[in-house]
């Protein structure tokens, strides 16, 4: 059973940066795939971005795409959020996910397709 914990939310100005973590333990980390989620007060939980287990491969929602940048760590058992260039709509408790893959490529933006998920860290981004 693998476990994800989050951390590294805060409350920051707009245009700050900050940096999510999700420290996963419980199982093989390398063959994870990794995304992140978040989900804004009253509204559904939506995707932020995915990196493969190899790395080698990422995808970003639209709305973070040249100010979100995701990566992983396999040996730490690692995966991050770079948020940069933040905005008040980026405010949201963000989720770490994960689920076994076969393919070293493969992402994922579908919150179904994912097996763990951990309890969320909160990000506030004054204006």
């Amino acid at each position: 059973q693998v476990q994800l914990v989050e951390s590294g939310g805060g409350l920051v100005q707009a245009g700050d940066s900050l940096r999510l973590s999700c420290a996963a333990s419980g199982g093989t980390f390398s063959t994870l795939l990794m995304g992140w989620f978040r989900q804004a007060p009253g509204k559904e939980r939506d995707f932020v971005a995915s990196v493969s287990w190899s790395g080698g491969s990422t995808d970003y929602a639209d709305s973070v795409k040249g100010r979100f940048t995701i990566s992983r760590d396999n040996a730490r058992m690692l995966v991050y959020l770079e948020m940069s260039s933040l905005k008040p709509e980026d405010t949201a408790v963000y989720y770490c996910a994960a689920v076994r893959r076969g393919n070293p490529f493969s992402t994922s933006a579908k919150q179904s397709e994912y097996y763990y998920w951990g309890q969320g860290t909160q990000v506030t981004v004054s204006s």
